[in-house]
């Protein structure tokens, strides 16, 4: 059967947040590549650089990723010596994520490049719609959301 070149648009709100999410990331991977980062790479990157030094299942929850995911997406990252994963001290069952020196630097060299990403972002969305977009998101992921969804089925 035939299609023709205009298809109905979904109604499901996930499948929409998926494709702006995967069409955002290969804007931002776009943007990133010179510095050999992707977009995920970066944020774990930055998310370690403000937390110190995160056990491995506060990262991923954080990163609201399952440890799985986090773990794949750590190996090159510490392949390229840019993070370190460590046995936790304090409970040796738990692995701690540091920063390395080299992942500091790359993630510097990459702050340029994001910022060029970002400001791409906000002239294409605007400046308002991108802050309203990043508030509704932030309370997408939240436990409050979780909670009043799963209240509905």
């Amino acid at each position: 059967m035939a299609t023709s070149g205009k298809q109905r648009k979904s109604a499901c709100n996930c499948t929409a947040l998926r494709k702006a999410s995967r069409r955002v990331s290969q804007l931002y991977d776009s943007a990133l590549e010179p510095c050999g980062l992707r977009t995920t790479q970066r944020a774990i990157l930055n998310h370690i650089a403000r937390s110190g030094t995160p056990p491995l299942g506060e990262l991923a929850e954080a990163l609201v990723m399952d440890r799985g995911a986090l773990t794949h997406n750590l190996k090159p990252l510490e392949r390229d010596g840019l993070v370190e994963i460590r046995v936790d001290p304090q409970d040796r069952r738990n692995r701690l994520v540091a920063l390395t020196s080299a992942g500091r630097k790359k993630l510097e060299e990459s702050t340029l490049l994001w910022k060029c990403a970002q400001e791409g972002f906000e002239a294409a969305f605007g400046v308002a719609k991108s802050a309203a977009l990043r508030q509704a998101l932030e309370f997408v992921v939240s436990e409050d959301f979780a909670a009043a969804f799963n209240r509905r089925h």
